[in-house]
């Protein structure tokens, strides 16, 4: 799932842009559930990894299947990165609290991509095409199993 621009300009705004994509899309249906539990995860510190990318997550009972969506602000937002940097690209991950492994393999691989992947940011920037984003993170991956 991608939603290709988000209007918001902060971060409580982008958390409720993507959790109302869900809820359209029947991903969800505790919708202010979800988005409390991106909040407090956020109030615990930064999802925002540097390099123009943060990685809104959280555990959710009732989630069968981990929901993995891309979310991209073509003009970026203060997500509180540690880099000072704004935002543009938000990979919101949401799983069950009773597989956590998982979560954490979904989450490391997110970060792998982005740390070794040094024209990801620019790429998935410079297209509107959901098509083509997905073609650039499958091209991204590739690269790194070479």
């Amino acid at each position: 799932m991608i939603l290709p621009e988000l209007e918001s300009e902060d971060r409580s705004g982008i958390l409720k842009e993507m959790v109302a994509y869900l809820k359209k899309k029947d991903k969800i249906s505790k919708e202010k559930d979800l988005y409390e539990r991106l909040l407090q995860r956020e109030k615990l510190g930064s999802t925002a990894i540097g390099e123009g990318v943060a990685i809104p997550h959280c555990k959710m009972k009732g989630t069968k299947n981990p929901i993995v969506m891309l979310a991209i602000s073509k003009k970026g937002v203060n997500f509180q990165s540690l880099d000072g940097n704004p935002s543009h690209i938000f990979f919101l991950v949401v799983s069950s609290p009773d597989n956590p492994s998982l979560n954490l393999q979904i989450l490391a691989s997110i970060a792998h991509l982005v740390r070794k992947s040094s024209s990801l940011l620019k790429r998935i920037l410079d297209t509107r095409s959901i098509l083509s984003i997905l073609d650039i993170i499958r091209e991204e991956e590739d690269k790194l199993d070479e």
